[in-house]
């Protein structure tokens, strides 16, 4: 399997699919780049070389006990490109991964980075403050530690629900589609999985999406339940020099069903323009 060796040593594991322009996926917690594998698959067919990665801690990437930030996560991307000496690219982030390729793209990817395309993305910051009141509060984020800690296995069939939608009357709900999500948080260290919800949460990406100078997508879910899109794509929006908002109704977190063919489109549409 392909690894590239970040600063740090570690082991951060890719796939890279197709030839032509690179399209890089960024995948959310507690997830791996198999989450990416339909978009990887329609971005191949359409001419592009995808490529996505598994987050240090995540996946077949090494479970590192440190590292496990934002600042790092940033870092490892950067070394992905360098290792394949990419140019051109996109970026397409999902929740935590949104944050990831925000991130990327404002401190490392100058000169490099095309587009970016955000999906139910966690920027500009999800925690409830005295300057965010609109936030989640922190008491939500500290209930997830707590599950992660105490029984990750249930908890990761629990939280797929709300993830896709499946808790909502009249919802068509995947047993695949729960199966799937626990298998890819199952792969993800205890440790990371753990740090990763403060990175997600209180990490401020203000600074880093009014730093872009590239086009950005962003799209969101307008029944999202894990990042609700009020207090994320709502405001971002209103904080990047050339981005365009697209709300997906009825869409939940989970990228499936219709609204995954739908994005599907758009990215192949933005991609190309």
């Amino acid at each position: 399997m392909p690894f590239i060796t970040a600063a740090d040593g570690a082991q951060i594991f890719y796939k890279k699919w197709g030839s032509g322009r690179p399209v890089i996926f960024s995948h959310g917690w507690p997830l791996s780049a198999d989450a990416w594998d339909v978009e990887m698959k329609l971005l191949a067919d359409h001419g592009y070389c995808a490529i996505a990665h598994d987050r240090r801690g995540h996946g077949r990437s090494e479970q590192t006990w440190t590292g496990n930030d934002m600042d790092t996560y940033a870092a490892d991307l950067a070394g992905l490109v360098d290792a394949l000496d990419l140019t051109d690219i996109s970026l397409v982030g999902h929740s935590t991964g949104g944050g990831e390729v925000v991130r990327y793209a404002a401190r490392h990817g100058q000169g490099r980075v095309s587009k970016i395309v955000t999906v139910g993305a966690v920027p500009p910051i999800m925690v409830r403050s005295e300057r965010n009141p609109e936030g989640t509060p922190i008491e939500a984020f500290d209930d997830i530690r707590a599950n992660v800690l105490a029984d990750r296995s249930a908890f990761w069939q629990d939280l797929a629900l709300p993830f896709y939608g499946f808790n909502r009357e009249g919802a068509a709900v995947s047993k695949g589609l729960i199966d799937e999500f626990w298998r890819l948080g199952m792969q993800a260290g205890l440790s990371a999985v753990y740090d990763c919800v403060a990175q997600f949460s209180e990490t401020d990406f203000t600074e880093d999406l009014q730093n872009l100078q590239v086009p950005i997508l962003i799209a969101h879910g307008d029944d999202d339940q894990i990042v609700p899109i009020h207090d994320s794509a709502a405001k971002a929006i209103d904080l990047v020099k050339h981005g365009t908002l697209r709300i997906y109704p009825g869409a939940s977190h989970g990228i499936h069903g219709a609204y995954q063919a739908a994005l599907g489109r758009d990215i192949v549409e933005f991609l190309g323009e």
